[in-house]
């Protein structure tokens, strides 16, 4: 079997995706978000859409058997193997503003969203191209009647894992995500792999 490829606390890298491939992302020390985004590869203005894929799916709960579409109702990939069955598409990647407002940082960390600018880059993608990401194992609950948000310690384990299969070829990117409260305050490692 293929060896996992790593990314590093606190970093992230991006990569091809074609249509048929599966992508496992493995949470390999347990309690760390990695946050995905994806693109169109023959039309970089196609991305991935939270509001489109929550809408159709009619649940926020996104899980083995889910479709993520795209800003013009494509589908993009769906979730064939889940885990953990706990994600979040509803919060934006942290970012050196969310490390400066949220958690007063005088010298912040550039985040989910900086890497993401990173590695896309190559591909022609700016930083307001980037919508919100889908969270793996992002642990986010809400009170109905109050409509707040909190988040949470993943309930992901060492080992636990999501495969997605792609429904056209993408370009991925993939972060270990930065925020100390997404990862219950330490920072860890995200497996993945490329497979058929």
């Amino acid at each position: 079997m293929q060896a996992l490829n790593v990314i590093n606390p606190r970093s992230g890298t991006a990569f091809l995706l074609k249509k048929g491939q599966r992508l496992k992302v493995v949470d390999m020390e347990g309690e760390q978000v990695a946050d995905l985004m994806c693109y169109n590869l023959h039309d970089r203005k196609e991305y991935l859409s939270s509001g489109r894929t929550i809408d159709y799916a009619g649940t926020i709960r996104l899980t083995k058997g889910h479709s993520f579409y795209s800003n013009r109702s494509n589908i993009m990939f769906r979730i064939t193997e889940d885990t953990v069955g706990l994600h979040d598409f509803l919060l934006t990647p942290c970012s050196a503003d969310t490390f400066r407002i949220l958690y007063e940082h005088k010298n912040p960390h550039k985040g989910c969203f900086g890497n993401l600018c990173e590695h896309l880059a190559p591909y022609g993608i700016g930083p307001d191209d980037i919508p919100v990401t889908f969270n793996i194992f992002m642990n986010v609950s809400i009170d109905c009647e109050e409509g707040k948000v909190a988040v949470l310690p993943p309930k992901s384990t060492a080992g636990d894992y999501i495969v997605i299969e792609a429904a056209m070829d993408l370009i991925v990117a993939l972060t270990a995500c930065s925020a100390e409260q997404t990862n219950n305050g330490s920072f860890k490692p995200i497996g993945y792999q490329l497979l058929g």
